[in-house]
């Protein structure tokens, strides 16, 4: 008598929404997709050797990874954010925050969010945080409510 709360009603329903349902599923291949997110890890290292934090956060934050079949460019992608974040000055934050587009700002509130529910050792919470005020200081909290409302996730 308790089975019934292991069915899975969706299954008979026809009017179900899958997530592909909801946006547009990305037409790239798995394998180029992380190949790409590898070059722009590379990419990222470099310009952070030279110390060009805005071309290297722009870089890693145009064309991100969204959908399931992406993980392991998402976990490269999230890794050179991470990177980026972490190699920044904090009084820089406001100006490099301000050079990005509207689109890469909500891109790089998804990571910082992202990040904040990783619990890897490359992650530091007080340094996702600052980037947080930052961001939302400048973004407005329309910028967190746009991502909380999207379903695609990096």
């Amino acid at each position: 008598m308790n089975n019934w709360r292991r069915i899975d009603i969706d299954a008979y329903d026809e009017d179900v929404v899958h997530e592909t349902d909801l946006y547009d599923p990305d037409p790239r291949d798995p394998a180029t997709v992380a190949n790409d997110a590898k070059q722009k890890a590379t990419q990222v290292r470099s310009l952070i050797s030279r110390g060009d934090i805005p071309a290297a956060l722009a870089a890693v934050l145009t064309d991100a990874p969204y959908g399931s079949q992406f993980e392991d460019a998402k976990n490269v992608s999230l890794s050179a954010v991470l990177l980026i974040l972490n190699s920044t000055k904090s009084t820089d934050i406001p100006g490099i925050v301000k050079g990005l587009s509207q689109d890469e700002q909500d891109t790089l509130m998804k990571y910082l969010y992202k990040g904040m529910a990783s619990q890897g050792t490359e992650v530091n919470g007080s340094v996702l945080l600052g980037w947080h005020e930052k961001l939302t200081e400048v973004a407005g909290t329309g910028c967190i409510v746009r991502v909380m409302t999207d379903r695609r996730t990096v």
